[in-house]
């Protein structure tokens, strides 16, 4: 099972990506959790370039062909090998978001991303899409709030990253099949008792395992609403 977790910045999906992973493991379930770009050591390499704040311009073009070259690397040498030996690979961004960030943030043509990816990837697609979203707005103020120093994406404009979250819902309408929307503005556990629900529904026989964990989340969040 190929799972990637998708949405803007500050949308935790890289969180709940994390809580899932120990989920499925606690499951008995060989998870491995990866990253785009990078999941290699070349593609971290890669990865550094991409974020680095530098004072030259960097062509859309050059930012596409840097992400699918690390996609390459990360395709062939560790998410097809995880999957044959049947493991669940879980992979924090994937080709959505390159249709995202450099197609609805960059403006690059969204056909020529096309060629790539049928390049790169052939008819090789994600079993399930995680978007999660929220307001930009609520996104872009939870990273502020880290206090982290921003990469080169991060100090992007509003109505950059409202092109972004367009161009990712223009995508789960193409293929609602495998994008499943979530609401991450919601509390983590809210979020969290829902991946859980999901991941009950992909995968019945893990049921005796991950019940539990759902119907205690559930009676938390039911306690928490009485209280209020």
């Amino acid at each position: 099972m190929f799972i990637t977790f998708e949405g803007i910045e500050g949308v935790g999906k890289t969180t709940h990506l994390k809580w899932m992973a120990e989920q499925l493991e606690h499951a008995g379930i060989s998870v491995l959790t990866t990253r785009e770009p990078g999941g290699t050591p070349m593609g971290e390499e890669i990865r550094d370039i991409l974020l680095a704040h530098r004072h030259e311009r960097v062509a859309p073009l050059t930012e596409l062909l840097l992400m699918f070259a690390a996609r390459a690397q990360h395709v062939d040498t560790v998410i097809r090998p995880a999957l044959e030996q049947g493991r669940w690979v879980l992979c924090d961004r994937f080709v959505d978001a390159t249709y995202a960030y450099q197609g609805g943030g960059r403006g690059v043509e969204t056909d020529l991303i096309a060629k790539l990816e049928k390049l790169v990837l052939g008819d090789f697609k994600p079993d399930l899409t995680l978007l999660f979203d929220a307001p930009t707005a609520v996104g872009l103020s939870r990273i502020k709030k880290r206090g982290d120093v921003q990469d080169r994406f991060e100090q992007e404009k509003l109505d950059f990253f409202e092109r972004v979250r367009l161009a990712y819902k223009a995508r789960a309408d193409q293929d609602p099949v495998r994008h499943k929307i979530i609401d991450a503005s919601k509390t983590i556990d809210e979020v969290q008792t829902v991946l859980l629900a999901l991941t009950l529904s992909l995968t019945p026989s893990l049921t005796p395992s991950l019940t539990p964990t759902l119907s205690q989340r559930e009676r938390e969040l039911k306690k928490r609403g009485e209280g209020e």
